[in-house]
């Protein structure tokens, strides 16, 4: 059956109940914020018991659906979480049909204070991994991952070194006007740093602010706003230390876990081996055994912790910030997947060039995946960049999009660094024992999570470029949120 007709046949059962507002009549909309006491206590903190900020976010919303929606919308007016507004006795958008104006009014609403909060166009995707490997104590391997894009069609990949930070999308207008019209945010804003799940990434306005001058000052002087011809960008990031964001993750998980195996099994050992002097024959030999696995168990402990602490540092000023942009997602008119990988690294090292003090730009290496010459290359690229204590890579198809053999290729797969893996996996999962059982994880969910949600991503970039309604705009957004609720191995 073809989509046509299943709509037809499908649309029956949605309009055959529809209840419509009587021609003539005045129509009132009520809308009211749900969940906005944990939003403006815990998400977004505002001062109690009145914020100006969310007050002009909640008239700017109304004004929104008043004039930015296509309704004759007479009178509107705000309080609190709640926006009322009358419509004009002609109105008869949808035909009047309350269930189109409920879902266009929610819709529209939502997106467009979400914008305020933080301007969302765009979330980026989930990473798989490359499949397991079989190399003696590893369990990434660059082999699998030039492998897997070999099999979909693809003859060279872009291999770009992985930044132990925290993603980071960050919008950039060329002055406070572009930001206002375009995207809709409050007076003084030329954009926004939001986290990979759409939260501003500072709450400190001030901090934000000269953060996004200085990102706008590189890319004035590397010219991107003329050759472009464009009012905007939208980069894909990694910010970076990973500390600060994830200041609360290291304190409550690997810091604790460090200082407990330090504080624990240097006495453990010692008592071992004092026990085990005491003793003779198989009952000693047993012991040193015994001693020997918490010994092992003690020095991964040590590399477990100088491995997370290679990505932490002291941020006391916008000095000790790195930004790390790998993807020039999109500008005035255009969503960038037509281009290389290549192309978007190499111009936004133009812009990192601009400031080196806070801009940091990615190194990569083409690899011939068809050329054995060429993998070996590709791995001791990768083995090099792991030793010096690098996170590892990002094996990418030379093509922002490519369709293998089943259709869309994973955009991207992660090979990561052994040391790496013992932030994620535990101090002693390079044991023998333990890497048998982590070989059978299985990829399939993860990588179906993530071409959905780089395709989401890629469909409310060119919906924007496109000027649909926020609410078109946001349905993707919502979408990738939902898939990342998905439950999936976190480790993957």
């Amino acid at each position: 059956m073809k989509f046509d007709e299943l709509d037809g046949m499908m649309r029956v059962f949605e309009t055959a109940h529809d209840l419509c507002v009587l021609p003539g009549l005045h129509m009132v909309a009520r809308l009211d914020g749900r969940s906005f006491t944990r939003l403006t206590k815990e998400v977004h903190p505002f001062e109690a018991p009145f914020d100006e900020r969310f007050r002009d976010m909640m008239l700017a919303t109304a004004e929104h659906l008043m004039t930015g929606c296509g309704f004759d919308v007479t009178y509107g007016y705000a309080q609190s979480d709640k926006i009322s507004l009358l419509f004009a006795p002609d109105e008869n958008a949808f035909g009047r049909k309350l269930r189109k104006l409920h879902s266009v009014l929610a819709g529209e609403a939502s997106a467009k204070f979400s914008l305020l909060l933080g301007a969302v166009v765009y979330l980026p995707p989930t990473m798989s991994p490359c499949e397991t490997s079989s190399e003696p104590g590893l369990l990434e391997h660059p082999a699998e991952a030039f492998a897997y894009y070999r099999t979909q069609g693809a003859p060279q990949v872009v291999c770009e070194e992985k930044h132990m930070g925290s993603r980071a999308v960050v919008v950039v207008c060329r002055d406070e006007q572009v930001a206002r019209e375009r995207f809709g945010v409050l007076d003084g804003e030329v954009g926004i740093i939001t986290t990979r799940t759409g939260r501003r990434f500072f709450t400190d306005a001030d901090l934000e602010r000269r953060f996004l001058d200085r990102v706008r000052a590189a890319i004035t002087a590397a010219d991107l706003w003329e050759s472009l011809n464009t009012t905007w960008v939208c980069l894909d990031c990694e910010l970076m230390p990973w500390s600060a964001k994830a200041q609360e993750l290291l304190k409550s998980q690997y810091a604790a876990v460090g200082a407990a195996g330090r504080a624990a099994l240097p006495r453990a050992v010692a008592s071992l081996a004092s026990a085990a002097g005491r003793l003779g024959g198989d009952e000693k030999a047993k012991l040193e055994g015994v001693a020997g696995r918490v010994g092992l168990r003690e020095a991964g402990v040590g590399k477990f912790v100088d491995a997370h602490r290679h990505y932490c540092w002291p941020v006391n000023s916008l000095t000790d910030l790195k930004l790390a942009p790998f993807h020039l997602l999109a500008s005035e008119g255009r969503v960038h997947t037509d281009k290389t990988h290549v192309w978007h690294v190499d111009t936004l090292a133009a812009v990192c060039r601009a400031d080196p003090e806070l801009l940091l730009a990615t190194t990569y290496k083409v690899v011939d995946v068809t050329d054995p010459a060429g993998v070996a290359e590709g791995v001791e690229w990768w083995t090099a960049l792991t030793g010096r204590g690098g996170e590892g890579m990002v094996v990418k198809p030379l093509d922002f999009l490519l369709r293998g053999k089943r259709g869309l290729a994973q955009p991207a797969v992660k090979c990561r660094g052994p040391e790496y893996l013992r932030i994620i996996y535990g101090p002693d999962y390079d044991a023998a024992e333990n890497l048998t059982r982590l070989r059978s994880r299985g990829l399939a969910h993860k990588r179906s999570l993530a071409l959905g949600e780089f395709a989401l991503g890629v469909e409310g970039l060119e919906r924007f470029v496109r000027r649909e309604p926020l609410r078109r705009v946001h349905e993707c957004v919502f979408g990738v949120l939902a898939l990342e609720s998905e439950p999936v191995d976190p480790r993957l």
